[in-house]
């Protein structure tokens, strides 16, 4: 059997694409890169800066309420803050996570916080989307996109999944 030239030209161009679209996909920073620390507005109107939580494990979640896998990956959330939110480890301070939402609607965002069951204090809303400095600073450019920073400001992993995180940080608990 004969396979036309165009054919696989055609499918040659669809691999390529899609490899194209992957990596552009893939968020700005990688394991071991210092994070840019940053400056924004909390869901309850204080002053967040990221540098202030050094010294601590920081789980920064982008994330968007019209977001179905997102919205799946917040009860592993819930479990990790309930796990990890008030322990004590060999090399921080403590843990704490970050959720940037990603939107266009904060009435939207801020429901699906209370029915998520987000409790701890540190929600941005975002409300231009990917084309906000954040996201444009990080790279995120899909949703869900994790960033486990270390106490020292570098990244210790991007989109790790729950288990993993839950393996990393148990086995740094005091």
């Amino acid at each position: 059997m004969k396979i036309a030239r165009s054919t696989i030209i055609l499918v040659a161009l669809m691999v390529v694409g899609y490899i194209g679209y992957k990596v552009y996909q893939m968020p700005k920073f990688g394991d071991g890169e210092k994070i840019p620390s940053f400056s924004a507005t909390l869901e309850n109107g204080e002053a967040f800066e990221l540098s202030d939580l050094r010294g601590q494990y920081v789980l920064l979640d982008f994330w968007g309420s019209w977001c179905g896998p997102c919205r799946v990956d917040n009860k592993n959330l819930v479990k990790l803050h309930g796990e990890f939110g008030d322990k004590k480890f060999k090399s921080a301070d403590g843990f704490k996570i970050v959720s940037v939402a990603i939107e266009t609607d904060k009435k939207r965002s801020l429901r699906a916080i209370k029915a998520d069951k987000l409790v701890w204090p540190h929600h941005i809303i975002l409300l231009d989307r990917f084309k906000s400095p954040i996201a444009k600073e990080f790279g995120v450019r899909e949703i869900p996109t994790k960033y486990l920073i270390a106490p020292d400001g570098h990244i210790l992993s991007v989109n790790e999944d729950y288990q993993s995180l839950k393996n990393r940080l148990s086995a740094e608990l005091k």
